[in-house]
């Protein structure tokens, strides 16, 4: 019996993960990012291999049915596939890239936005609710397993019985989140939601950071808003974010600037200006670096899609 249940625990996963794209494919009649009547609930499919995406990634939770996918955050690549789920407990700016995926067979995923206050609530209703100590990497790639993919299947099958949403959606979110929490992946979520955490104290300076995109960066202003010393901000810092205060800060202004051309037609230089940039070649250079072409070209690609 013992040495039958690996194979047991493969073939439920693959079962599940084969209804779950069916239910994917069905609600994503085409390429793209789809919100669906379930709060916080989206569903992504991609058929393309060759188009980067950057964007600003918020606390989620993450699986795909199908395909696979490489993040970039900072110096720190993740790949990821349908063996394994991705959580983040704070907003990252990331490029990703799906690495798997055709026109017959596409990349399809799910992603659930974490509430800090439910993982609060599910945390201080556990037996051990204490958050540990240490700082971790603010978004990691676990194994999944049966129990959460199951709690993540029963929240995507709803989408095909709506009447049912009001009152089942919020319990099996809860499930999935509990499952989360005890995984092995828990630990970034209770450091998040703990206030006395070094993680919490970090969140304070991203905060004032995404709120103050055109004010220069004090690291001395910041450590003291955060509740630490410089070296010890600098350090938590990169630890929990993959880089440091100042290249966050440029990641954000980058990724704001990127979103006020595409969607107030603002032109590169009343962007560069708005998100704290003097120099309109500084922007131009850094903006190259991160979205692999000139503001200009890249504008003129993105509305020709």
């Amino acid at each position: 019996m013992t040495s039958q249940a690996p194979n047991n625990s493969r073939d439920l996963l693959i079962a599940q993960r084969d209804e779950l794209a069916a239910i994917i494919a069905r609600h994503c009649p085409t390429d793209g990012q789809f919100d669906t009547p379930i709060s916080g609930l989206k569903l992504i499919r991609g058929s393309t291999t060759d188009v980067p995406s950057c964007t600003i990634m918020t606390s989620i939770f993450a699986l795909m049915a199908q395909g696979a996918k490489r993040m970039q955050i900072g110096d720190i690549a993740y790949e990821y596939d349908p063996r394994h789920y991705l959580i983040s407990s704070v907003d990252l700016p990331i490029s990703s890239r799906i690495t798997e995926a055709s026109l017959e067979k596409p990349y399809l995923g799910m992603g659930l936005a974490i509430d800090p206050v439910k993982i609060g609530e599910l945390i201080a209703a556990m037996p051990d609710n204490r958050a540990p100590e240490a700082v971790d990497r603010g978004v990691a790639v676990g194994q999944l397993t049966v129990d959460i993919q199951n709690a993540a299947l029963r929240l995507a099958r709803l989408l095909d019985t709506p009447d049912d949403i009001p009152i089942m959606a919020p319990l099996i979110e809860r499930e999935l989140l509990y499952r989360v929490l005890t995984g092995e992946l828990g630990s970034r979520l209770r450091q998040a939601a703990s206030s006395s955490s070094r993680s919490h104290q970090i969140l304070r300076a991203t905060a004032w950071l995404r709120e103050n995109l055109d004010q220069p960066v004090r690291i001395g202003d910041l450590a003291n808003l955060a509740n630490m010393s410089k070296s010890s901000l600098h350090h938590h810092f990169k630890t929990l974010m993959a880089m440091t205060p100042l290249q966050y800060q440029k990641q954000l202004r980058l990724q704001e600037a990127r979103r006020l051309m595409l969607a107030e037609d603002e032109d590169a230089a009343s962007a560069a200006h708005r998100v704290g940039y003097e120099s309109p070649s500084q922007f131009s250079r850094e903006y190259r670096r991160l979205f692999g072409v000139p503001p200009g070209r890249d504008v003129s690609a993105q509305r020709g899609r």
